[in-house]
């Protein structure tokens, strides 16, 4: 059996939630995300020491999160949609709501935009790092992001909870 790398283990605990997350977002479902995460966690595990002397894996694990996602999104040649939504809350609040009716949406886009959005939005990165993490430019960072919110902002139910209000 090999010995477990340095690191690996405190890496993990830190950051496992947050990946979970990030996965859950990527693909629509808990079930899928905590196999996209271990997926990925398997995937690093042997290469901890040099994707650890870098001094801040996250960005590794991240990509190899990422390209987990692509290779598991061809293989599935149609998406599973949840049924119904566990509210995190005894009372949600409108913010709440909004949240809730967006993590419902993104399974419904296109894999490409549903990148895109959680990467600039949950993961808070600026348009140039989600084109270097998809191997696009950041031209098509931006029309992919304009076109995932252009689509979810035809949902009545997402424009009145952000305060848009409906044309009807």
């Amino acid at each position: 059996m090999r010995k477990e790398p340095d690191g690996f283990r405190d890496y993990v605990a830190a950051r496992q939630e947050h990946l979970l997350g990030l996965a859950r977002l990527l693909v629509g479902d808990w079930q899928r995300a905590e196999d996209l995460v271990q997926t990925a966690l398997a995937r690093v595990w042997p290469h901890w020491a040099r994707v650890n002397a870098s001094g801040d894996p996250h960005p590794y694990v991240r990509r190899v999160l990422i390209n987990a996602s692509h290779t598991a999104g061809r293989r599935r040649w149609r998406n599973e949609q949840p049924h119904a939504v566990v509210p995190e809350s005894a009372a949600p609040t409108e913010d709440t709501e909004l949240r809730v009716a967006l993590e419902r949406l993104l399974p419904t886009l296109p894999p490409r935009q549903r990148m895109v959005l959680v990467l600039r939005y949950y993961e808070d990165l600026p348009e140039s790092a989600v084109a270097e993490l998809l191997g696009c430019s950041v031209g098509t960072v931006k029309s992919q992001s304009s076109k995932a919110l252009s689509r979810l902002r035809t949902n009545r139910l997402i424009r009145e909870l952000a305060g848009e209000g409906t044309d009807e």
